[in-house]
């Protein structure tokens, strides 16, 4: 069973909402389990035990959401070496006032770090979230779970 850990921090809530649309996404699929939670309620082990992450933050001032950046402070060191997450999958989903490419690329970067594995190309949000994003992140959950099914990724 592909085990799902969707990563996120909302204060408005729409990054909540893209956040759950992944989670949808995941569930869809057969043999897939979504596990949702709050970046700060989100430890390494959470990182180690899962098949795939999905990174979903909002962009603040151009940046990531200070409670992801603090996820990453709070792992890195325990897991940068670690087999469990080397090459492991991850996807992002940004919600952005502006373009969301600054708070994407230091993702990316920190992501590189713990040598994780990008298997599909981010989704950018720029505002509300739509009907039309929200179908996008169901199928981004859904493709990273099928790809763990499938032994793809």
């Amino acid at each position: 069973m592909a085990d799902i850990l969707i990563i996120f921090h909302s204060q408005t809530g729409n990054t909540e909402k893209l956040a759950k649309a992944v989670a949808q996404g995941v569930e869809e699929t057969a043999n897939a389990r979504a596990r949702l939670l709050r970046a700060a309620d989100t430890v390494a082990q959470d990182l180690k035990d899962c098949n795939a992450v999905i990174i979903c933050s909002p962009e603040y001032f151009g940046y990531m959401a200070g409670a992801i950046k603090d996820f990453f402070d709070r792992t890195y060191e325990g897991l940068k070496d670690d087999a469990a997450v080397y090459k492991k999958p991850f996807g992002i989903v940004i919600s952005a006032g502006n373009d969301g490419s600054f708070a994407l690329s230091h993702i990316e970067r920190i992501c590189k770090g713990y040598r994780l594995k990008k298997v599909q190309e981010p989704l950018v949000c720029k505002g509300k979230a739509t009907e039309e994003v929200l179908a996008k992140c169901r199928e981004l959950g859904s493709t990273i779970a099928e790809g763990v099914n499938a032994g793809i990724f």
